[in-house]
């Protein structure tokens, strides 16, 4: 099978070689190049030593005709002149006229130009640059080699779409073909485009300054609209990638053209409409723009603010009173203004010809004129045109000298081909003497030569051209508005200059910008209003990062700036102030000495302090007397000192805790009680064993005397001063910075260190008291004037109830109020203790001192004879 398709395919191969000799020997003697199908008439051309091409859009759109395919299809009718490209031809013919007259510039050779009308369309576009490359002539050459004059270099288009088909068709020629008015940023390829020029920037530079402009005025939510061409396509994708650089949303992005039916603007209409965004960035055309600003004006869809490329923001043919209401206001990027010193005189000597039947000349004199010119099938004479009608007395596009943007490209691109052609007739052998003149070598020397252009115009301005065939990016910042007569006109505000450094790219002029509906203020376009500090941008879902929702930043975070996303947590030490937007240093809470609670403890433990020593002294005074004697006065004054120590220690727990603050308070605290427990515990026992004592036959007091009562003490508390001691050298209490129970406070307290030995402490404690409660009640029905046991009964009930309510209180207190739980434990005991034991006693000594007697306290006398 694959053995008879390779036959059948070198059987065909032959077949065809054979047919193609058989035809070169029949047409041997006939001509080798010869034009297929009719020819496209030039609408301007003069004869010159070197032809320049020029490709204009004289015409709006093509007429439509259905083709039948049945004959050669008729040549294509254009409708819709355009006066402003009739202009830049005429800029075009002026500059080649000049450029002859000036005998420095390719002296001794004239140029010529041939100028075609591509009707704004690409396929006419490609067939009058393929006419333009090859010639239009039907002479018939006889000799083996095709050496008819082409142009040598062709200055258009007026669109991105018809340079781009333009610039591949001619690319094998190496014909330079040099645009005024082609922005798209694909241009600048010189892999697919190495002949293509352009005097006006790219629109990778406009597309940035658009994008810097939006984000200068602080517009974070816009709409777009852009041509569905080449230049709309490519500029928008550009500005897109650009602003979403910037955090720039677009709310939506529409495109729009000439030739949509009219049901498909009016959605677009219905979406501007129903969106939330003020700005609208428009990548358009003026030509397209204006089909959306009709359906947007019988809708009366006004107030938008409009940001505009050059491709329109400068047309005049576009800024009428009636555009005004919907684009009023609108910013944009315009190619830089010049004067062309005697355009305008050459643009008033244009008059209609009598040579043809119909040129583009005839038909723009009878559309400015209205009026028609005579032919041969015309028999009126009513509004005939008479050829002598004064241009000097229009106004309109054509005749306006205020606005030559685009003119100034076609001047400056007229003069940069004559100046690359210049340079090769500088050159050291002068090719243009010894080349054919128009030969496609000279195509070749004028590509190479446009790459090294570098002038500077009548107006001073610099024309150079970069690697990538671009010209230096300078932009004009105009805005419409309205003049004193309530004309709609437009002014220059700003300055864009690519070359500069970033951040200085973009200047202002010192003019007030007129906004949309004549505001002087800028408007505003966010979809959700800025976050203020203290506030963090929270994204609302399923939509993009310009819509949020402002969250206030929670307890310890802050946010110091506006639309933060964040909100910084504050060092531990700090917290928030009210607004969220400072971290402000926490407040330190601790029982100071000088806050009422802290002045009404230290009262209180000076007071019971003093009281206890004031017992002291009268104890003292009245030491010899049976009641203090009775009563063991050595315990009682040791329990007085260590009640004394109880009272003075609850002072080290006000105030800020320190190191020696913190091991002060808990050691002092529990030695003291101990010390406090421990002499009521002997006293207790020293009562049961008086009462033993007194039994016949016993003789238990030897075993218990003074001795024993003092080593039992010191017993007791040495035991409490070998656990403190354990506990200081293990793990001792220490200051810190609690930050966990307050948000918004710092408690300074004292860790414990080791909780083990706290509840050592604590618990023997405890323990002592539990034992001398017991002993105590067993004591309690002993004789009443003797017996003092049941006084301690009550202290030590007392004592153990202050501490048992002390545990939940002081484990449930926040901060200070644990420090004055622990104080009021200390004072409420030691108060108990003093009270219990020595108030019945004090009151014997002061106001009962008959009572005072041996033989009363012995029980031998009635209590009530007394």
């Amino acid at each position: 099978m694959c053995l008879f398709y390779f036959d059948l395919k070198f059987f065909l191969e032959m077949i065809a070689l054979t047919v193609v000799l058989n035809t070169l020997l029949i047409l041997a003697d006939k001509p080798i190049c010869r034009l297929q199908g009719k020819p496209d008439f030039a609408q301007f051309s003069k004869d010159g030593d070197i032809i320049i091409g020029g490709i204009f859009s004289f015409h709006d759109s093509v007429v439509g005709v259905k083709q039948t395919f049945t004959s050669l299809p008729e040549p294509l009718k254009c409708k819709s002149l355009n006066f402003r490209e009739f202009q830049l031809a005429q800029t075009m013919i002026f500059a080649i006229e000049e450029i002859n007259n000036d005998t420095e510039i390719l002296p001794g050779i004239s140029l010529g130009y041939t100028i075609y009308d591509d009707c704004s369309s690409v396929m006419l576009a490609i067939r009058t640059a393929m006419a333009l490359a090859n010639g239009q002539e039907e002479t018939v050459y006889t000799n083996k080699s095709c050496t008819k004059p082409s142009a040598v270099a062709i200055i258009g288009h007026s669109g991105s779409s018809l340079s781009i088909g333009s610039a591949t068709a001619i690319r094998a020629f190496n014909i330079p073909l040099v645009s005024y008015f082609a922005t798209c940023a694909c241009l600048s390829n010189r892999r697919e485009f190495p002949t293509f020029f352009r005097t006006i920037p790219s629109d990778y530079y406009q597309s940035r300054a658009l994008a810097q402009l939006v984000k200068h005025f602080g517009w974070t939510w816009i709409g777009t609209i852009r041509s569905d061409n080449d230049y709309g396509n490519n500029g928008m994708a550009t500005f897109l990638q650009e602003v979403q650089k910037e955090g720039i949303c677009v709310e939506y992005t529409e495109a729009i053209y000439r030739n949509y039916p009219r049901e498909r603007i009016l959605k677009i209409v219905d979406l501007i409409k129903m969106s939330s965004s003020r700005v609208i960035v428009a990548f358009t055309t003026s030509i397209d723009l204006q089909y959306l600003v009709k359906e947007l004006l019988l809708q009366n869809v006004t107030g938008l603010q409009w940001i505009g490329s050059e491709g329109w923001i400068a047309n005049k043919n576009i800024i009428t009173a009636e555009t005004y209401s919907v684009l009023g206001g609108a910013i944009g990027f315009a190619i830089r203004n010049a004067l062309i010193p005697g355009l305008q005189e050459h643009l008033l000597r244009v008059k209609p010809s009598s040579a043809t039947e119909h040129t583009v000349v005839n038909e723009f004199w009878e559309n400015i004129f209205g009026c028609t010119m005579a032919t041969q099938e015309s028999t009126s004479n009513s509004d005939m045109c008479t050829g002598t009608e004064n241009l000097m007395k229009v106004n309109n596009v054509y005749t306006d000298m205020s606005e030559l943007r685009i003119p100034n490209n076609v001047y400056k691109a007229v003069y940069a081909v004559a100046y690359a052609l210049h340079n090769i007739y500088l050159s050291e052998d002068n090719l243009l003497d010894k080349l054919n003149i128009n030969s496609q070598q000279v195509n070749s020397f004028a590509l190479y030569n446009m790459k090294r252009v570098n002038f500077t115009t009548r107006n001073g301005e610099n024309v150079y051209f970069d690697d990538q065939g671009d010209s230096a990016a300078r932009y004009e910042l105009i805005n419409w508005r309205l003049n004193a007569k309530q004309m709609a006109h437009f002014i220059t505000v700003g300055l864009y200059d690519a070359s500069l450094p970033e951040g200085k790219q973009f200047l202002m002029n010192n003019f007030s910008i007129v906004w949309a509906r004549g505001q002087k203020q800028v408007p505003r376009s966010v979809c959700s209003e800025s976050c203020y500090p203290g506030t963090r941008k929270a994204v609302q879902k399923g939509k993009p990062i310009c819509c949020f929702d402002c969250i206030s930043c929670g307890d310890g975070e802050i946010s110091n700036i506006s639309d933060s996303t964040v909100c910084i947590k504050c060092f531990p030490e700090y917290k928030s102030n009210e607004q969220k937007d400072k971290c402000i240093l926490k407040e330190m809470e601790f029982l100071s000495l000088f806050e009422i609670m802290g002045i009404l403890l230290i009262i209180f433990s000076f007071f019971g302090a003093c009281l206890t020593m004031t017992i002291a002294v009268i104890f003292f005074w009245h030491r010899d007397t049976p009641i203090v004697k009775a009563n063991n006065s050595e315990l009682s004054f040791l329990l007085l000192f260590s009640l004394t120590l109880c009272f003075t220690c609850s002072l080290t727990f006000i105030g800020q805790p320190s190191d020696w603050s913190c091991i002060l308070r808990h050691v002092a605290f529990g030695i003291t009680f101990v010390l406090c427990i421990s002499c009521v515990l002997g006293k207790t026992i020293v009562v049961l064993m008086a009462f033993r004592a007194t039994l016949p036959g016993s003789n238990v007091m030897k075993w218990f005397g003074p001795k024993q009562q003092r080593l039992c003490v010191s017993a007791l508390t040495f035991i409490q001063v070998l656990i403190c001691s354990l506990w200081l050298f293990l793990s001792p209490p220490f200051p810190v910075k609690n930050m966990e129970f307050y948000k918004d406070k710092i408690i300074l307290e004292c860790n414990l260190g080791s909780v083990t030995a706290f509840s050592a402490v604590l618990g023997y404690i405890g323990l002592l008291s539990v034992i001398c409660f017991l002993l105590a009640f067993l004591a309690r029905k002993l004789p009443d004037n003797f017996n003092e046991a049941k006084f301690i009964t009550f202290s030590m009930l007392i004592f153990c109830a202050v501490w048992i309510t002390f545990i939940p209180a002081y484990i449930s207190s926040p901060g200070k109020y644990t420090v004055a739980v622990e104080i009021f434990a200390i004072l409420a005991s030691g108060y108990g203790l003093l009270f219990c034991i020595f108030a019945p006693k004090m009151y014997v000594i002061i106001f009962r001192p008959q009572q005072n007697t041996k033989k009363h306290l012995m029980g031998k006398l009635p209590s009530k004879s007394a």
